[in-house]
This record gives structure tokens, C-alpha cells and sequence, in this order.
């Protein structure tokens, strides 16, 4: 099944229960301007409802995977449209959030330029496989800018130092130093799509009530006490006896 969105900024295609979502602005580097931003966020709410899909598949489509905030809206979120800033800051904060809150597994397929708000969507994914012409990095205060709404899931992925030096520093880096920070799972040559349906082709065919009980889990002690964490576990333990009891 194929679908292609409104505008033709988002495509999707089911592969059994894997839905690939596809940004579609080659010709900007899918830079995500407000109406790709809501339709990208639209789509990846939708998989996550959809009894049928257990597992995504989030790249771009051309040369690159994605340029990060498409700049030439900021010509019209000025102070004297305060509303327009808030209600795009938001729509940004929410895609920026999406792949962690939701409870199928979401694996990036990244080549190229993933940059700013696409490095943010890259490493906001549950696993990240990279091309080898991988150029990653926040070159915002360059441009006079701030990383503000992909700030936190950096510094929680790479610690404050390291998460410093690539935000005032701006210097983009290849795909060999990003899997040494541990920012993405496994580099390829060529073509990182069909590495990242081997991953989500092993999600999908996992019981769902375990898949999701698991990210679920891993999120949350991630940013609790090491007694409050092993308390969520146990819950945890518990509750799934019932996934196999169940004959799944």
C-alpha cells in the first residue's frame, strides 16, 4: 500500500507491519517547513494508532535526510507575530517528542545531511542506521540561531561537554564519529533503507504488548533514581507473565 500526502511533502508505504515514512522536499533537503513539520507529526501519531503497523521506518527522500528548519519561513515568525512563533515553537517541540512517546519502536535510515532539526528527528528515533556520506551536526549559532528545541535530546544523548563543544563549535561531523559517540547504531554503505527494515522487520515480528512494555520502560529509567527505576522494572516484570500466559 502507498499513499502519498498533500503537496507531496510526506510519502508512506506499509510493507507488511512496517510503515516507512518518507519526507519529500528533495529539492530542499526535506528542511522542514510548518506544513512538512504537521504532516510529518500527523503521520507518525497515525502509525502509532494503527492496530495493523508495529514498527517504523522515519527517512528522507533525495540527497539528504533532512536540513533542519526551513529558514526562509523565519522571514515571517518575527516578535510582532508572537502567535505564530508560539504555535510553531510547539508543532516543533511535539515532532521533536514524537518517536519516544510513542509506543511502536521508530528506527531512522539517515543519509546525508542530517542537520539541526533533522539531527534532532535522527537521534529522537529509537535506533539510528547511517550512510557513510552521513554529515551530522547543529551549525544553528552560525547562523545567529539557537538550538533550543533539539537541544535536550543532545545533551541527554552525548552528555554536556561533548553536547557543548558540537553546538558552539557548529562543525559537522561524519558517520564513523557519530557511531563513536554513540549517537547512531550502525553505519552501512550506500543505501541505509534496507539495513533499517532488517531491524524493523525483527521489531514487527516481536509480541506488541512486550515491544511497547520495553521502550516504555527504557525511557522512563533513563531519568529516574536507581531505586525508583528498579520499582518500574519489577511493575514491569510482573505485567508480562501475562504476554506469553496469553498464548502470543
Amino acid at each position: 500500500m502507498s499513499d502519498v500526502s498533500d503537496e507531496n511533502l510526506l510519502l508512506t508505504e506499509d510493507r507488511g507491519a512496517i510503515r516507512i515514512v518518507t519526507m519529500n522536499r528533495p529539492d530542499k533537503l526535506n528542511a522542514l517547513n510548518t506544513a512538512l513539520t504537521q504532516q510529518l507529526l500527523d503521520a507518525l501519531l497515525a502509525a502509532d494508532a494503527d492496530d495493523d503497523i508495529r514498527a517504523v521506518v522515519l527517512t528522507g527522500a533525495g540527497r539528504g535526510f533532512c536540513a533542519g528548519a526551513d529558514l526562509s519561513e523565519f522571514k515571517h515568525l518575527t516578535p510582532a507575530r508572537s502567535g505564530a512563533v508560539e504555535a510553531r515553537a510547539d508543532l516543533t517541540c511535539r515532532l521533536q517528542m514524537a518517536a519516544q512517546k510513542m509506543a511502536k519502536p521508530v528506527v531512522a535510515a539517515v543519509h546525508g545531511a542530517a542537520v539541526g532539526g533533522g539531527a534532532g528527528l535522527a537521534i529522537g528515533c529509537d535506533m539510528v542506521v547511517v550512510s557513510d556520506t552521513l554529515k551530522f551536526g547543529y551549525p544553528e549559532v552560525k547562523h545567529s540561531i539557537v538550538p533550543a528545541l533539539v537541544m535536550t535530546g543532545l545533551v541527554r544523548a552525548l552528555g554536556r561537554k561533548q553536547a557543548f563543544e558540537m553546538i558552539s563549535l557548529g562543525r559537522l561531523i561524519g558517520a564513523d564519529e557519530a557511531r563513536a559517540l554513540g549517537l547512531v547504531n550502525r553505519v552501512v554503505s550506500g543505501d541505509p533503507l534496507p539495513a533499517a527494515l532488517e531491524i524493523a522487520e525483527v521489531w514487527a515480528r516481536a509480541e506488541p504488548r512486550a515491544m511497547r512494555a520495553a521502550k516504555s520502560l527504557m525511557y522512563r529509567v533513563e531519568d529516574l533514581p536507581l531505586d525508583a527505576a528498579m520499582l518500574a522494572g519489577r511493575d514491569v516484570n510482573a505485567l508480562m507473565r501475562s504476554f506469553r500466559e496469553s498464548g502470543a
